[in-house]
């Protein structure tokens, strides 16, 4: 197995505790910020579909389902990137260096989602949530990778 084998396949656990945790506090921000919870959650599949993708307030399979996936699939990329950028250093460092870690990779996160990407790959929460609400959600993005790498996997 190559290292990003190992990196890609001990990002899987946290990969899939970030995409839980960035959906929920999505749901709960977007709730309190424009009346609708699953308006967030459907908004990544703006990829595919558009800005419309943002208004969907009701769960559908082209939206909610979408969503997940792709929201899955980035938390494994982010765990990925923490292991590949600070797995040693986890590994001998503790929560700490978990939670250093976490967060220097939500940061990177979030500057490639919104500084680096076309609008039309940006996650789309934005459309839906306050800045206040982004930072909460990137928030819950740094404490689930550090709990995820700590619970789960070793790239070794």
């Amino acid at each position: 197995m190559t290292k990003w084998q190992r990196v890609a396949a001990a990002g899987v656990v946290p990969g899939i505790l970030a995409g839980a945790a960035t959906s929920i506090v999505a749901a709960v921000r977007g709730r309190l910020d424009s009346g609708s919870a699953l308006a967030p959650i459907n908004a990544p599949s703006h990829v595919l579909w558009g800005d419309r993708a943002a208004a969907v307030r009701k769960p559908t399979w082209r939206h909610t389902a979408l969503d997940y996936l792709i929201n899955t699939a980035a938390g494994v990329f982010w765990a990925s990137v923490l292991y590949r950028l600070f797995g040693r250093v986890i590994e001998r460092g503790g929560a700490g260096a978990a939670l250093a870690g976490g967060a220097a990779t939500a940061g990177i996160a979030y500057l490639t989602d919104y500084r680096l990407v076309p609008g039309r790959l940006t996650p789309g929460y934005e459309k839906r949530v306050s800045g206040r609400s982004l930072f909460l959600i990137y928030g819950a993005l740094a404490l689930a990778l550090a709990a995820g790498a700590r619970i789960g996997g070793r790239a070794r």
